[in-house]
């Protein structure tokens, strides 16, 4: 049983409604609350799920009419040490969600090789008050960006807002657009990318367009064409590893400045490029609380800019070198 003492944050009432099947009471109350199954069957383990005077047991059943008691201990500080060091960007805050514009080279989780400087401690040192994922006082980190792509990334502040936007991104309900500069002049300007991606069979730490592989789509549009290189912006309708990367590759047009995919033109880019040209430039999605849109953008970064304004200034020099501009 759970400990009398221990302060609690939350006693939730649960009714079972009359018209429900009979299931097992993790799942039930997983999906009455919000709270990721594994943290449910922790509460569970612990004592903290009563129908009247019985303590559940995760594997029990309830039915139409069960009334059940849901303790909620107060999240437990996380492990990871807040560091105040690393600059944030915060596009995007209220009290269930943070939207970041995350620089490039920054790693989002900690990982073996990377236990200090993410994105992670840094929010913990920046982002003010952090509700509990799963009773840690964590952000929750719903969706990745590469450590070399930069641009927008959602944070969840409490379970329920971790559930929704996880919903939304199953569903395919949240909107994101990139910026990409890739080698080549791409010809058609509005096209649509559906590969299958998965493990590279001759090459296992990268990704690649396989039979086998999970169904994938990218969408684009051409907003700047060049001689020899193209600005795109691309919908990521599914969110695979390295999904843009691996499918412009795949169309032979390789994102500049990529150290993985592509030729060696293509990995050094134009002049003055020194990073991965690739940028989560906007995102739509519901807000967790009340379901009303929210639209957040982030501009490029200087650096990106500044290479499109000599591809720019050289395309002006000598006419020919931009075909197009597309609005």
């Amino acid at each position: 049983m759970a400990d009398p003492s221990s302060p609690v944050v939350d006693v939730r009432t649960l009714i079972v409604p009359d018209a429900t099947a009979v299931q097992r009471v993790d799942r039930f109350v997983a999906d009455a609350t919000g709270l990721s199954r594994s943290y449910v069957q922790r509460l569970i383990s612990d004592g903290r799920l009563t129908r009247g005077e019985t303590t559940l047991r995760a594997r029990d059943t309830v039915g139409g009419g069960d009334r059940l008691r849901l303790e909620v201990p107060p999240p437990r500080a996380a492990e990871i040490e807040p560091d105040a060091g690393i600059e944030l960007s915060i596009v995007y805050d209220d009290a269930d969600l943070l939207i970041v514009d995350k620089p490039a080279g920054l790693v989002v989780h900690p990982s073996a090789g990377h236990d200090s400087g993410t994105l992670v401690h840094g929010l913990l040192a920046h982002a003010g008050e952090l509700g509990g994922i799963a009773g840690v006082r964590r952000p929750g980190i719903v969706h990745r960006l590469d450590r070399d792509t930069s641009g927008l990334l959602m944070v969840a502040r409490n379970d329920v807002a971790q559930a929704s936007l996880m919903a939304q991104l199953k569903a395919r309900r949240v909107k994101k657009t990139y910026l990409a500069l890739v080698q080549g002049s791409v010809a058609a300007a509005v096209g649509r990318i559906e590969a299958p991606i998965g493990r590279d069979p001759k090459h296992r730490t990268r990704m690649a367009v396989v039979r086998d592989g999970r169904a994938s789509t990218t969408g684009y549009r051409v907003r700047e064409l060049f001689e020899r290189w193209t600005l795109l912006e691309l919908d990521l309708v599914t969110g695979r590893t390295h999904q843009i990367r691996v499918h412009l590759d795949a169309i032979g047009h390789p994102v500049a400045g990529d150290p993985v995919y592509g030729t060696g033109t293509s990995r050094r880019g134009p002049d003055g490029l020194q990073r991965l040209f690739l940028h989560a430039w906007r995102l739509e999605l519901a807000a967790p609380s009340d379901g009303h849109l929210i639209r957040a953008t982030a501009p490029l970064p200087a650096a990106l800019e500044a290479v499109l304004d000599e591809l720019r200034a050289s395309a002006a020099d000598h006419p020919g070198g931009r075909l197009a501009g597309v609005p």
